[in-house]
């Protein structure tokens, strides 16, 4: 395995103007070259460079997103699609130029059964306003990956969140999918059933392709009730060690967390610096429980008395609605607080996800790497299902700081590998893990370029993206 390396806009662009002026013609003020609105979708919020497109369409239908892949299509042109940016390793990023596909007015709820658990959904709608829309009907959409992104983001990066240990990942939420494929054809995938036996997967195809494959233009999403009681509280531990063997131990004993979160020492430090938290500078456990009130009243039993057995202390409930919220919202700016750690610089986000039962290996070597390094590196995690975070604070003019960067991230990619693990379980490919893809899935990455090939023959689709260069491979 080796570094991503180099600016990933570099190189010479083609000239589209042909194609703009086409597109205009179709989409009229919804087709825009200002410099401003370039500028706004060729950045990211991480340390990624400016990497802005070549015009920026804002489709309305998906006869409108079929038009302009056909037209891009026929010009090979490439096309990328823009949900709300909030992906972290530059997925939305046009770093080969062309067209980026702003999702954003495709924003409807469009249908609700209730009596199904499910909706139907654009792919501009976000997370947040899906649950608003739910409110009335005492059901909500659970995947929580902290920012409001977009639905259609959140199924194309696989998205999963701080809900994922009970309620699973995008994987397990999408039932169906309209897509429009790389030549404008528009096909569905799945149903509103529950479950099929019928010709391959192509739904699950798409989710995680981060754009390559196909752009997402409908969701038909899994719903659940609104839990009857929701208790939350944070604790502290005098180690992450402690901290992170309690989790294990709540996992393997059954206990059926909603929520379980950890937050490391330097990550508290940021939430102090960044809001004022006033919490102690030591490991903490965000949790929550969901269920009856009997049931949540025997989780929070059952989790109190485990973590007493590793040494936890200073439990504070959060079990009103505001108390929750704020604690959530606290965990959700962990990006922006890991900024406050180092003001001026950029965060350079990871993560990796490895067997529960290793995960305590994992987070330890990545603490002790990060001291090795010199590095300011922030360590939270949706650690129930084996899965963490490290933010680490560079300056991207920095050439040292961000080569000891590299070096992190390069030697917890490898930890993960080596524990069974995965380079990332939440973040996605994008442009920053590429260069592991090979060392992660081997012979099968040949048979992943065969797919992008059959579906994406002319390569428009997001291009420099999820697959590494061949010489890189």
């Amino acid at each position: 395995m080796g570094r991503q390396e180099g600016n990933p806009g570099s190189g010479t662009r083609a000239d589209h103007s042909a194609l703009i002026a086409e597109l205009s013609a179709l989409l009229g003020a919804r087709l825009s070259t200002s410099a401003a609105v370039l500028e706004q979708h060729g950045r990211c919020e991480t340390y990624l460079p400016l990497t802005p497109p070549d015009a920026v369409a804002f489709p309305e239908t998906t006869a409108e997103v079929s038009a302009i892949v056909a037209a891009c299509h026929r010009a090979g042109c490439p096309v990328t699609a823009y949900g709300a940016a909030t992906s972290l390793e530059g997925h939305h990023l046009a770093v080969a130029g062309g067209i980026s596909l702003d999702m954003s007015r495709m924003n409807r709820l469009l249908e609700v059964h209730p009596e199904d658990l499910n909706a139907i959904v654009q792919p501009g709608l976000t997370r947040v306003a899906l649950n608003e829309g739910l409110r009335a009907t005492g059901l909500f959409f659970p995947v929580d990956p902290g920012a409001d992104a977009s639905l259609g983001g959140m199924a194309a990066t696989r998205a999963s969140g701080t809900t994922a240990v009970r309620y699973g990942t995008m994987r397990e939420n999408v039932l169906a999918l309209e897509a429009v494929m790389s030549d404008g054809s528009v096909i569905r995938t799945g149903s509103r059933a529950r479950k099929s036996s019928t010709g391959y997967d192509l739904t699950h195809l798409l989710i995680g392709s981060e754009g390559t494959l196909g752009i997402i233009t409908e969701l038909t999403l899994k719903l659940q009730g609104v839990p009857e009681q929701i208790a939350a509280a944070t604790c502290r531990f005098a180690s992450v060690e402690d901290a992170v063997n309690c989790v294990i131990a709540t996992i393997q004993s059954g206990v059926p967390m909603a929520r379980i979160e950890l937050v490391d020492e330097m990550m508290v430090r940021g939430f102090n610096a960044y809001a004022d938290a006033g919490l102690p500078e030591k490991p903490h456990l965000f949790i929550e429980f969901h269920g009856g009130p009997k049931a949540v009243s025997e989780q929070v039993e059952a989790f109190a008395a485990l973590a007493g057995d590793f040494g936890a202390e200073g439990w504070q409930a959060a079990d009103t609605t505001e108390g929750r919220n704020a604690l959530w919202s606290m965990r959700h700016k962990a990006h922006y607080a890991g900024q406050a750690l180092a003001r001026g610089k950029k965060v350079w986000p990871t993560d990796v996800c490895v067997p529960i039962s290793a995960l305590a290996e994992a987070v330890l070597q990545a603490q002790r790497d990060a001291v090795q390094l010199g590095l300011i590196a922030t360590i939270v995690g949706h650690v129930g299902d084996g899965n963490f975070h490290a933010g680490i604070c560079v300056d991207p003019e920095d050439a040292d700081e961000m080569r000891r960067a590299h070096d992190f991230t390069h030697a917890l990619a490898e930890t993960a590998l080596r524990l069974g693990g995965t380079v990332s379980g939440e973040h996605g490919v994008g442009l920053g893990k590429q260069v592991y893809m090979n060392a992660e899935h081997g012979a099968a990455l040949a048979w992943m370029r065969a797919v992008k090939s059959a579906l994406d023959p002319k390569g428009i689709l997001n291009p420099g993206k999820v697959l590494p260069p061949e010489t890189e491979s």
